[in-house]
């Protein structure tokens, strides 16, 4: 091999690592346990199945994964269980059931299912557990609308969310406010039962009222606010008539609002982050050093525009060094030799704003953005890809680029400025073959995005 395609395997290597350390199963594992007739959360015991009753419901593109290490742990005894997955993300179970619906757009299944699985939180008594397992998508998988609000209500919303280069903090306020169930919702409708969820983050920093929009936890946002944010993304004449008028009401008092830290209905509720972006990095950190490359961390909290962070990830591992500081500062070469092969890591969760009518996703975009910069005689490779193994409304995870991507670009009569510009880094790699494809991960803990130079 040479040393450009040696590179291009360990980037897929290291990714691939990241994404086990990521996995559900072993999440769940780590924090949960049962001993005889008692149910143990990080060796404290939670629930007395000679008591209550258990019931098991989430949301998320990790749910099977989960529900099955439920499964295995919980073993034999009678309880309920239902769990809405994506389209394509399920796995075997026997006592939970999955139900598939639409992300990142919802569909008649999320409202339908998501109704079957409020209908398990009835007749609840304190002596019962309820033990959600949420995750990334779990905002699109689980909605249970408010009375004023339709289907066709809340996919304007969602598309018009996506366009904007909303961040996910203000997207879920605004999914929030139109919700029966987000928000800390759906703990109020498990009363008097208690409540623990199991959390897989796939928003940076785990705020746990954003993360599937915090359906058992209590939310900071207010009505006010997504009336502030309806104005700040110019949203009032594309939003849907219905969805405006029921913030405005909201503001007036009209709507009860999101319950807030102060709810009693908390003092009964756990939430538990076992796994999140700050894992996955560090694992990729170690099978980069595992190879031989002098690894620095840029960031596990990144946000910002995605082709801006791509370009500067390019000018990183060409020159060593950041002019912009958008990955949370300078990346100074300190510590490396020359002689070394180098990483530089990072996680998170960019953003785009479209300009164009291609297809894409935030990693995709990214990786071109890179190209463009890494072109040349240095051997460079660069990686960005979900965990999830979604990439936008794509079959990828992301894609991969090399310091010759564009030279093989030209080759076969490709613009990779124009792409890039009409948001159409899909077909741009699909022709290279350079799309990194996963299938269904069943985990989610927001993107990995690497350089590797030799």
């Amino acid at each position: 091999m040479t040393h450009l395609e040696i590179l291009r395997s360990d980037a897929r290597a290291i990714f691939d690592a990241a994404l086990r350390a990521a996995d559900p199963r072993r999440a769940v594992e780590r924090v949960l346990a049962r001993h005889d007739n008692r149910l143990f959360l990080n060796e404290l015991p939670i629930f007395d199945f000679t008591r209550g009753k258990l019931t098991v419901l989430g949301a998320g593109k990790a749910g099977a994964a989960m529900a099955q290490a439920i499964e295995k742990i919980v073993q034999p005894d009678d309880y309920l269980g239902a769990v809405n997955v994506k389209y394509g993300h399920v796995a075997p179970t026997e006592h939970i059931l999955l139900y598939e619906a639409g992300h990142p757009l919802p569909d008649e299944n999320t409202l339908r299912f998501t109704h079957s699985l409020v209908s398990l939180l009835e007749e609840q008594t304190e002596a019962d557990l309820v033990l959600g397992l949420f995750s990334g998508g779990g905002s699109a998988l689980m909605e249970w609308l408010a009375e004023d609000i339709t289907l066709d209500d809340l996919r304007g919303l969602t598309n018009e969310l996506l366009r904007c280069g909303a961040t996910i903090y203000e997207i879920n306020a605004l999914r929030k406010h139109i919700s029966q169930v987000k928000g800390g919702q759906l703990a109020r409708l498990a009363q008097p039962a208690r409540v623990v969820s199991l959390i897989l983050s796939d928003v940076l920093g785990s705020p746990l009222d954003v993360i599937a929009s915090g359906p058992t936890a209590p939310d900071a946002s207010t009505f006010a606010d997504c009336l502030a944010l309806v104005e700040k993304y110019h949203l009032r004449a594309t939003l849907p008539p219905n969805i405006i008028a029921h913030y405005e009401r909201g503001a007036r008092g009209e709507i009860s609002e999101t319950p807030k830290a102060d709810d009693p209905l908390f003092a009964r509720v756990t939430n538990v982050i076992i796994a999140d972006n700050q894992i996955a990095c560090a694992t990729a950190a170690q099978a980069a050093q595992t190879r031989g490359y002098a690894v620095q961390m840029l960031s596990t909290q990144i946000q910002g525009e995605a082709r801006a962070l791509g370009k500067e990830l390019g000018k990183i591992a060409r020159q060593e060094t950041s002019e912009l500081g958008l990955w949370n500062g300078d990346a100074p070469s300190a510590g490396f030799q020359t002689s070394e092969k180098k990483c530089w890591l990072g996680g998170g969760e960019p953003t785009v704003t479209l300009r164009g009518n291609g297809r894409g996703g935030r990693a995709q975009e990214l990786v071109l953005a890179a190209a463009l910069e890494i072109a040349g005689d240095t051997e460079i490779v660069v990686l960005s890809a979900g965990t999830d193994g979604t990439d936008g409304p794509t079959d990828a995870a992301g894609a991969l680029a090399d310091n010759e991507t564009l030279a093989r670009a030209r080759a076969s009569d490709l613009d990779a400025a124009a792409f890039l510009e009409n948001n159409d880094a899909y077909h741009f790699f699909r022709a290279l073959d350079d799309l990194v494809v996963t299938g269904p991960t069943n985990t989610n803990v927001n993107d990995l995005m690497l350089a590797l130079r030799a």
